[in-house]
């Protein structure tokens, strides 16, 4: 599924409910996306492990087969770092967390405004495609991250990051020990902070955290400054 403009990307849809499915793929699509749909939870799951997406739009509260938390739960499982919006049409603070938690990126509560998702997917991909002078390799102690491959390395070990997971990491060793606030953060990430929740940004440094401690960079090297944002550690 090649895409012939950077700014065109490769983009699956997974949505239960037909004529909202049938709305997006037509929306993306006249956008000059690559568009592909599925309708539950094991069709995503083969598609995924069957072509490479550069965007899911994930419905969290599919009916058949795995959820959409468990479908992005097996995504990241296996390593896939597509970038993943959770589509719900649960406005609880506890549903919107534990799409983050597993793995989601960002998350569109329903009834999903097209405008709004069509911004949302071009930023997106402005993101992923940006241009040749803003790749550089950054290093902080073991840790190196490769912006031009957009891989991150502790000492010989990868660490996979999901899209907002590396970006956060980008922000903060480009930042070089200043603080950036959720806001700024949520700028770096997705180029604006409109409709998001500042929040989402917590849960993406939890598991930024995690990832490097495991690899063994120490997770206190990200600081916490309560109530203003985050800095790495000097």
């Amino acid at each position: 599924m090649p895409a012939a403009d950077p700014l065109r990307g490769r983009v699956l849809v997974v949505e239960d409910e037909a004529d909202l499915c049938g709305v997006m793929v037509g929306a993306l699509g006249a956008d000059g996306h690559h568009v592909a749909a599925v309708r539950e939870g094991h069709a995503a799951l083969d598609a995924l492990a069957q072509s490479t997406f550069d965007l899911v739009l994930l419905d969290i509260g599919l009916g058949a087969g795995p959820d959409g938390v468990e479908v992005c739960r097996r995504l990241r499982a296996v390593g896939d770092t597509a970038h993943v919006i959770a589509l719900t049409a649960r406005d609880g603070e506890a549903d919107i967390v534990l799409a983050l938690e597993a793995g989601a990126d960002d998350y569109v509560t329903k009834p999903v405004g097209l405008a709004e998702l069509r911004s949302r997917v071009r930023a997106v991909l402005r993101r992923l495609h940006r241009d040749g002078a803003s790749r550089a390799v950054l290093q902080r102690g073991d840790l190196r991250l490769d912006a031009d491959a957009r891989s991150v390395h502790v000492g010989a070990t990868t660490v996979h990051l999901t899209y907002s997971e590396y970006e956060v990491l980008h922000a903060l060793l480009r930042a070089d020990g200043r603080l950036l606030s959720r806001q700024r953060l949520l700028d770096a990430v997705f180029g604006d902070h409109a409709f998001r929740d500042p929040r989402a940004i917590d849960v993406h440094v939890h598991h930024l955290r995690e990832k490097l401690a495991a690899a063994g960079f120490p997770a206190t090297a990200i600081l916490t400054v309560r109530g203003a944002g985050y800095r790495m550690a000097e």
